[in-house]
C-alpha cells in the first residue's frame, strides 16, 4: 500500500460537537414516497431538525450486497450522529437484486432520492445546495455511482462512502462479498467478459473524474469482505484525477458499522460529522456544557 493512499482528516480550525438536544428536538417523517417504479413505491424516512433557517441534509443509502438490506436497521448507528450535529437525514430503501439483469437499477433510484429531495427543499426545510450522500457498503457503491453517472439535478456536494466496494470486477473474482447467486452467473460462464466489463463500467473507480465532488472512505482495516484497498485505491485514483477525497482507517474494524464497537462508533462519527461540517459549510456549534460554562 502506498503511503500517498492512507491520507489523515486533519483537524480543522473549528470542531463540530455532538449536541444531544437537537436530535430530541428532530421531527420525523416515515414512509415518504420518493419515487414509483413499475408499480411499486420507494420509500425514505426523514429526520429533520428544528430550525428556522433550511438545514444541511444527508441522503443514506443502505448497504446488504445489493439483494438485501434495511434503511432503518443497517444505518441506524449514522442517524443519531447527524441529528446531534444539526443535520437533516433521509434514509432510503430502494430497488434490490433478484435477478443479476437488475444489477445497477438502483442507482437511477439515488439520483431520484437526490431529485426529490432538492424539489422539497422548502417543505423539508433543507438547503438544496448543501446535500450529500452517504452510503454503507453496496450502499456506497450506488452512492458513489448516482454522484458519478447523475447530472445537475442529482448533483451533490459531498460523498461519505462507509467500506464501499469500488471496483466490482476484482471483487466478484476475490471476494466472498459478492453474492454467491450472483457470483455463480458470472464467473466460469460463457458471458463472464461481458458481464466484468459492465461491472468495470458499475465501479466508481472507473468513472472518477476531475470535477467530482469530494469523497470521504470510512472503512475498517481488517474487512475481510470489502478490503481496505478498494477505498484506499479509489482515493488514489481520484488524486491523480485531481478530485478530492479523504481516507478515514477504522483501526482492526471489519465490515459493517453495527458490528463495531461503541468506540469504533464514535470515532467514526465524530469524523464524520466534522468532515461533513466542513465540506456543506456548517458553522461551527459547541456543546451545552461549554454554552454554559461561557456564561
Amino acid at each position: 500500500m502506498r503511503a500517498a493512499s492512507l491520507i489523515p482528516l486533519l483537524m480543522m480550525g473549528s470542531t463540530l460537537y455532538a449536541r444531544p438536544e437537537l436530535a430530541a428536538r428532530a421531527r420525523t417523517i416515515d414512509d415518504i414516497v420518493y419515487a414509483q417504479v413499475d408499480g411499486t413505491n420507494l420509500m425514505m424516512d426523514a429526520a429533520l431538525p428544528a430550525s428556522h433557517e433550511p438545514t444541511p441534509a444527508v441522503i443514506i443509502v443502505h448497504g446488504g450486497g445489493w439483494v438485501r438490506g434495511d434503511r432503518r436497521v443497517d444505518v441506524r448507528p449514522l442517524f443519531q450522529p447527524l441529528s446531534e450535529a444539526g443535520m437533516a437525514w433521509f434514509s432510503i430503501s430502494y430497488r434490490l437484486v433478484t435477478d443479476v439483469s437488475q444489477f445497477g437499477v438502483a442507482i437511477d433510484d439515488v439520483e431520484s432520492a437526490v431529485r426529490f429531495v432538492k424539489a422539497h427543499a422548502a417543505e423539508y426545510n433543507v438547503d438544496p445546495e448543501r446535500i450529500a450522500l452517504l452510503g454503507e457498503s453496496a450502499g456506497g457503491q450506488l452512492a458513489a455511482m448516482a454522484t458519478l453517472r447523475g447530472g445537475t439535478a442529482a448533483s451533490v456536494r459531498a460523498v461519505v462512502a462507509f467500506y464501499t466496494p469500488t471496483d466490482l470486477v476484482s471483487l466478484i473474482k476475490n471476494s466472498d462479498y459478492i453474492p454467491a447467486q450472483i457470483r455463480s452467473r458470472v464467473v466460469g460462464t460463457p458471458w463472464e467478459r461481458l458481464v466484468l466489463a459492465g461491472l468495470a463500467q458499475l465501479s466508481p473507480v472507473e468513472n472518477v473524474r476531475r470535477e467530482m465532488p469530494p469523497f470521504l472512505f470510512i472503512h475498517g482495516t481488517a474487512d475481510s469482505l470489502v478490503p481496505f484497498s478498494q477505498s484506499t485505491n479509489m482515493c488514489d485514483r481520484m488524486r491523480e484525477a485531481g478530485a478530492s477525497c479523504a481516507v478515514y482507517p477504522v483501526e482492526g474494524a471489519g465490515h459493517g458499522i453495527r458490528w463495531w464497537s461503541q468506540g469504533e462508533r464514535a470515532r467514526a462519527g465524530k469524523k464524520m460529522v466534522e468532515w461533513l461540517g466542513r465540506e456543506l459549510n456548517i458553522p461551527a456549534t459547541i456543546s451545552t456544557a461549554e454554552a454554559r460554562a461561557n456564561r
